[in-house]
């Protein structure tokens, strides 16, 4: 595997505190361990006129994305089967799985933290042996034949984006446990939670935020990277699989 090049002044800060706190590594779902964003593999397929304008309100800052996914879920018009059978196309990281597994025998916890869907998080990753890793997303719920709601359990008040999951919640948890936190994430909702964690594996549109906002932080492509860096960086060992 390709070794990883660290800008020294970035990384330093995570040498000089890794050994003071165990980690913890919280990952994004959709784009970040999926290949495309589950919700809107779903709308396009089965959703109902107006979905795409609660996602033009969203992304213009007139609601936030608990109300945009809320109203959006209620668009989709799918049968549970029907449902099923587009989730189980939708594909995965290939290195997740590695990544997961060496971050367990290094006793690091990885968790999912997803504003997207639990079912289909589960769903998609059961064939892959990984539907026992830790969900936390927006519950998806069947009210009829063809008809879905969304219930928001990792909500929060306080949430500056109104977000169906509060991100920066759950990474103060943690913080609060005594952990650090190592986040691997992608897009506009890892925006926030980036700048209360400890380290950034940034893919996508989070690389620029997290230079824009100066966040200690590596860009990566996909999780063969963040396994690298992993296993060359943080727990400085090598584990044979």
């Amino acid at each position: 595997m390709q070794n990883i090049d660290l800008n020294v002044e970035l990384f330093d800060p995570l040498v000089q505190t890794r050994d003071d706190k165990p980690w913890i590594i919280l990952c994004d779902f959709d784009g970040t361990i999926s290949l495309q964003d589950v919700t809107d593999s779903l709308l396009t397929r089965f959703g109902k006129p107006g979905h795409a304008d609660l996602e033009e309100a969203w992304l213009n800052g007139e609601i936030g994305s608990r109300e945009c996914m809320a109203g959006q879920i209620e668009l989709i018009d799918a049968s549970k089967a029907e449902l099923d059978q587009a989730l189980s196309a939708i594909k995965i990281d290939a290195a997740f799985k590695l990544f997961v597994k060496t971050a367990t025998q290094l006793g690091i916890q990885v968790k999912i933290l997803s504003d997207g869907l639990d079912y289909a998080i589960k769903h998609i990753l059961k064939p892959h042996g990984l539907d026992h890793l830790p969900v936390y997303a927006n519950r998806l719920v069947q009210v009829g034949e063809r008809s879905w709601k969304l219930e928001f359990p990792h909500a929060s008040t306080q949430c500056v984006k109104a977000s169906g999951n509060c991100k920066c919640a759950r990474a103060a948890m943690y913080h609060d446990n005594n952990h650090q936190v190592l986040y691997v994430g992608d897009g506009s909702s890892d925006f926030c939670v980036s700048g209360k964690v400890d380290f950034v594996l940034a893919k996508d549109k989070l690389i620029s935020y997290c230079a824009q906002k100066d966040l200690a932080h590596l860009p990566i492509s996909g999780f063969a990277e963040a396994l690298n860096f992993i296993n060359e960086n943080i727990f400085n060992s090598e584990v044979a699989v």
